[in-house]
């Protein structure tokens, strides 16, 4: 199916305010498909675009329901995905959708995957509404630009992680799948892609007394990497700079650290020392 013609037809302009690089690589799709979902589960995707993986997850699971932002792709949809009996799609925002009401209306009693080529510009904001909303999904497959998906993926205590990659392996355990190349979207964007998974923890894999403060203080400790903890919880949270030292002595933290050396038990143990 040649979905730049179909656009073309239908008279689609891409919108760069939402960060619009639709998936043509007619090998990827499957692949993603494949990885992501199973045939007796419920998908349900994230902006489908041109509807290219809409169409290879129509084949590889049970139903498909597509969450489309952008009134003027409805009608492109309405063509590529003409065959696909099993895909419904929705306008609507996912940043704003009731989950919980569409996944009782769609997929009852159907355990669900989350499979989506997610625009650059909300890739952060939507992951994290999926992980918090801390619904029963079976497994979130996501194709997000190379750099972030190594930040989602990078080990604590490593120099590429931040604070969502703390926010992400508190309700997930991340992996990488594959790299996708600039040249299998349209427009091309200008850097590469890549696939990855999260696989949803029943628990979490640290206790803490107050999860709210706890990501407080993970996004006050990375809010500027260059400084020590210390130094950036202090101004990051309005706590005098003795009590931060104080409360790290007592968490084993040396007062020189860095966020990006401190394992999730650190900070856990840090947390405690404020909310105790």
């Amino acid at each position: 199916m040649n979905y730049s013609e179909i656009l073309r037809r239908h008279g689609f302009t891409f919108d760069k305010s939402k960060g619009q690089n639709f998936l043509v690589n007619p090998g990827v799709a499957p692949r993603m498909a494949e990885a992501g979902t199973s045939p007796y589960a419920g998908v349900l995707e994230i902006g489908p675009g041109a509807g290219a993986l809409t169409r290879a997850l129509s084949r590889a699971a049970a139903k498909v329901v597509a969450v489309e932002l952008d009134p003027r792709l409805l009608p492109v949809l309405e063509e590529t995905l003409a065959d696909c009996r099993n895909v419904t799609v929705i306008r609507g925002d996912i940043l704003k959708i009731n989950l919980p009401a569409l996944l009782e209306e769609h997929f009852r009693n159907m355990p669900v995957y989350i499979c989506a080529n997610l625009p650059y510009n909300i890739t952060s904001p939507v992951i994290m509404r999926l992980l918090e909303s801390r619904l029963p999904f079976k497994a979130i497959t996501v194709m997000v630009q190379k750099e972030a998906a190594q930040r989602l993926c990078a080990p604590m205590g490593s120099r590429a992680c931040g604070a969502i990659t703390a926010a992400v392996r508190y309700y997930a355990e991340p992996r990488m799948l594959f790299p996708v190349s600039r040249g299998s979207f349209v427009p091309a964007p200008k850097v590469e892609s890549a696939v990855l998974q999260f696989i949803l923890r029943r628990e979490p894999p640290i206790q803490v007394r107050d999860e709210a403060a706890f990501f407080r203080l993970v996004r006050a400790a990375f809010g500027q990497r260059r400084k020590t903890i210390a130094n950036a919880v202090s101004a990051g949270l309005g706590l005098e700079k003795p009590a931060v030292l104080a409360a790290m002595g007592r968490a084993g933290i040396h007062s020189s650290a860095r966020a990006e050396e401190l394992a999730l038990e650190d900070f856990a143990r840090l947390a405690g020392e404020f909310t105790s």
